[in-house]
Formats: structure tokens, sequence, C-alpha cells
């Protein structure tokens, strides 16, 4: 996929989360990620991964994370607290700076690293008797030790859709974002409601433009802290978008302006950076619209909002 986070995947192998002698001996030799407390990771001088392994960390410590499995390697993720010295000797990285510079699979065991300790920070203590929670299955589950409801990391789905009205794209744009950038519309699914109902409602909310009906493309892990992306296209009505609180403008835009965009050559129009699925669905739209692939991306670093 032309996003982030979403190839070269780690196996999880599941049936290792339990298995404490089997993540004992994989701990050594392990691939090591150490995330501070804002959820940027510890690189080396050239700011890539630093290479670390359960060795040069030590003893491995309750709190690290099992990701998953790479060539018979152990991949985890451990809080800079419970590292000491490893972040204290390199500088860190942010989530959306490794998705550009890092490799690939890399960065997604970092998305994956951050959605998993975020919810263990956000999620120490049990909703329903406000007792501490004792993480088992290798950082997976948080067993309540008061009343011992089980708490499973939290994943929030959202939609995200490329709305067309067979000639033109909608996009919206937030107050926040510097001038000119636009994207996709989103929005997170209710409890009750499917993904279909989800793009029809979320569209008209923030555009008053009636979708007419949707198919799903792909999806992308969006730990900004914990969702889930789950990519559309639409088709809808050619109706004059209205906004409402949550975006500062909609509009329609020609598929002459997407392509400029799309090469970074648009004076006025930017898009979501190239890690986001956001891109990516223009993108589609775009190729489908002119029958082809989507246009050459300048080689430019994207404009971020």
């Amino acid at each position: 996929m032309d996003f982030s986070f979403a190839d070269a995947p780690l196996d999880r192998a599941e049936h290792l989360r339990t298995d404490s002698d089997a993540l004992a001996r994989l701990w050594p030799d392990a691939r090591v990620l150490v995330l501070d407390a804002k959820g940027d990771a510890g690189v080396d001088a050239q700011g890539m991964p630093p290479g670390l392994d359960g060795t040069a960390v030590g003893k491995r410590p309750a709190s690290a994370v099992f990701l998953g499995l790479h060539d018979g390697q152990g991949w985890f993720a451990v809080p800079g607290v419970d590292a000491p010295g490893t972040l204290e000797m390199s500088a860190t990285i942010s989530l959306r700076d490794a998705a550009a510079q890092w490799p690939v699979r890399e960065a997604s065991a970092f998305a994956q690293a951050r959605a998993v300790l975020h919810w263990r920070d956000r999620h120490r203590y049990c909703g329903a008797c406000s007792a501490p929670l004792d993480y088992v299955r290798a950082g997976w589950l948080g067993r309540c030790t008061g009343c011992g409801i089980e708490h499973y990391p939290r994943t929030d789905p959202a939609v995200i859709v490329a709305v067309s009205d067979g000639r033109r794209l909608l996009l919206g744009r937030q107050a926040a974002w510097a001038p000119g950038r636009y994207s996709t519309l989103a929005g997170f699914v209710e409890p009750g409601e499917t993904l279909e109902q989800t793009v029809v409602r979320e569209v008209f909310e923030e555009s008053a433009v009636r979708v007419t009906g949707c198919r799903y493309l792909a999806s992308q892990p969006w730990p900004f802290p914990a969702s889930l992306m789950l990519g559309f296209l639409a088709d809808a009505s050619p109706d004059t978008p209205r906004v409402n609180d949550e975006l500062e403008d909609a509009r329609w835009f020609e598929a002459g302006d997407i392509e400029l965009a799309l090469r970074d050559a648009h004076p006025h129009l930017s898009l979501s950076p190239r890690l986001s699925i956001s891109r990516w669905l223009i993108a589609q739209w775009y190729a489908q619209q002119v029958g082809g692939p989507p246009p050459q991306q300048s080689l430019s670093p994207a404009r971020a909002g």
C-alpha cells in the first residue's frame, strides 16, 4: 500500500503471549523498541531504529509488550521509564516522522507499539470497580485485581471517505490546518451502526451532501492515539456543501485540481501527507476518473498541516 503502517507486519504469534519460557528465550536477541512518555521512539545518530536487543536493555521488565516475530526473532516494546539509559543516550523520533524515514517493518512495528503502550498508560484501573489492572499475556490483557474483569486494548473504528458526484471530489478542511490544506471526510463509527451507515451519516453531518452508495477499499491502523481508518469510495448527489462546527470549509474539486495537488504542484490546494490513507483514497479516485494510474508525485516532502 502507498500509505504507512499497513505493510510488512510482524507475525504476532499470539500463542506465545502466555508462554513465559518462550518469551524468556526470545528476549536476549530480540529487537526492542523503547518509547518515551510522549510515544516517541529512541533513534541512533542517523535517526534510525538503534537496533537495541534484550541484552542491551537488561532484564526484561514486566511492562515489556511482545509485538511478535520476524524470521524467528522476537520484537518487544518497552516504556522508556523501564529501560533506564536507553533514551538518555539517544534522540527520539515521532511516529509521523518515522513513517517517512524508517524501513516499512520498523515503522509498522512502531505504530503497533505506540498504540498498545498508549492504551496501557491510560488504562491502569478498572472502569467497573476502580481497582488496579494487572497486565498479563505479554502486555495484551489487563486483568482487574478487584473484580476480575478483563480489559483488552481499545481500537476505535472510523470511516474515511473519498466522496464523488461522478465528476468532482468532495474535500473538507479544519480551521487548524495550514492554508489550502484539504482532506477526505472522516468520522467515528457509533454503537449499533454499520460502516455503510456511518459513511452516510458522517458525510451528511459534515457537509450536507447525500451519499447514495459506497464501497470499501482498504484500512489503515492510525495510532493517534488508537484508531483504525476504514477507507471508502462513495457516490453522492451533487449537493452544495454546507459545513457545521466540525469543518471550516467543504467543497467540490475538479479532477484537474486533484491531479496538480497529487503532484504537489497546485498553487492553492494541498492534500493529506503521504503517510495517510486519505491521500491514497484521493489518488484512487483520480485514477478511476482518468482510467489510468495516479500521477507521479514530486520527491519534495509532503506539506503538512
